[in-house]
């Protein structure tokens, strides 16, 4: 119903308004039982349980939500509903921020892809904070910080850090956005000397509240498709030093070369969709690569179905994130995964998707030799 119909209407409007018109109605929708009990009669209750267990956290399936969706904290009981295992909610910035000006989204539908440019538009943290706060929980919840455009670029430690202490007692564990394209030099935050000395004022402001709470919160860093290939061993070789509970691959990129055939190719902004699981296939078994479990890897990015989930688990993740598959084919995207996931669990043998996976990566890697 939803690619049929709903789908072909929404896109007839601008795709930001559509973008707020949803939220508006996910977070009136999460206020209404009966619409909850409906919603997780269609959709988490007929997602099969394919439990996850990732930095030291019970996930029940290797599907979330990426952040960007649900930039506030608004919807998260509704977006709950539809079977994710996980919400990863912002990007969300100490002081509020209106972000780039519009418009900054743009549908590529001829590839299934995305084009934005939103620059961290944010209502800060108290109203993130609060609406947050107010919600009872079913999942885990990820929080992705990021730092306000007008702080400078050495000052950026100080806008991750505010996040770490105000939302502390609220996150299931932490994002570090340090590869969105749309705010200025952010990206510079991923060259070796800024990473590591950025990681080590993070990972001692978690060991503190840690301490101070006795709770650690798991931090991840989320890193760039656009990244040098011969950079990924530095960056892997610094998550490991400083402890890094995951790394999340990748964001969006800057490379249009795949949608130059678009009539918004030209637009600046991160593509994400389809055109990227090429390369974010690519980063994740870099870093696999690199880090042979180490620090476990979260996919991101063009994951459309269950072969792509699976492709990616093959190359190092050991879950995955989904977001401009979800606005193509609606919420039951996630139902679809997660049940052809497990559908391959079972075929092999194996006792859980860990260990389907890894029987597959170890016949990959005989056949290869």
């Amino acid at each position: 119903m939803y690619k049929h119909l709903l789908r072909p209407l929404l896109f007839k409007l601008d795709p930001e308004f559509t973008h707020d018109l949803t939220l508006e109605w996910l977070s009136k929708a999460g206020k209404l039982s009966p619409v909850i009990s409906l919603l997780r009669r269609l959709y988490s209750d007929r997602v099969r349980d394919l439990p996850v267990n990732l930095m030291g956290l019970h996930f029940p399936g290797p599907v979330g939500l990426a952040a960007g969706l649900d930039k506030e904290a608004r919807c998260i009981t509704a977006l709950s509903a539809f079977g994710f295992s996980h919400l990863e909610l912002g990007t969300v910035t100490p002081n509020p921020q209106p972000g780039n000006p519009t418009p900054r989204i743009f549908r590529l539908p001829r590839h299934l892809a995305i084009i934005n440019r939103m620059g961290f538009n944010s209502g800060g943290i108290k109203p993130f904070l609060e609406n947050i706060a107010r919600t009872k929980k079913t999942i885990p919840l990820g929080v992705n910080l990021g730092k306000n455009a007008h702080t400078p670029i050495e000052q950026a430690a100080e806008d991750y850090i505010l996040g770490l202490k105000q939302l502390y007692l609220y996150a299931d564990y932490f994002t570090i956005n340090i590869s969105s394209p749309n705010t200025k030099n952010l990206r510079d935050l991923q060259s070796e000397d800024a990473l590591d000395d950025l990681l080590k004022k993070i990972m001692k402001t978690r060991k503190d509240l840690a301490d101070d709470f006795k709770r650690t919160v798991p931090v991840a860093v989320k890193i760039a498709p656009d990244i040098e290939n011969n950079s990924i061993p530095g960056f892997a070789a610094l998550l490991v030093k400083h402890k890094i509970d995951a790394v999340i691959a990748t964001n969006t990129t800057i490379d249009h070369s795949s949608v130059a055939d678009s009539e918004h190719a030209d637009e600046a902004g991160g593509l994400s969709g389809m055109p990227l699981r090429d390369r974010a296939n690519e980063v994740v078994a870099l870093l696999y690569q690199e880090l042979q479990g180490k620090v476990p890897i979260i996919g991101v990015g063009g994951i459309f179905n269950t072969e792509d989930a699976w492709q990616r688990m093959l190359a190092g993740a050991e879950m995955v994130q989904i977001y401009s598959s979800f606005i193509y084919n609606g919420p039951g995207i996630v139902r679809e995964i997660v049940n052809g996931l497990a559908k391959r669990v079972e075929a092999s043998g194996a006792a859980s998707l860990q260990v389907a996976v890894e029987k597959e990566r170890a016949k990959s890697r005989f056949i290869t030799s």
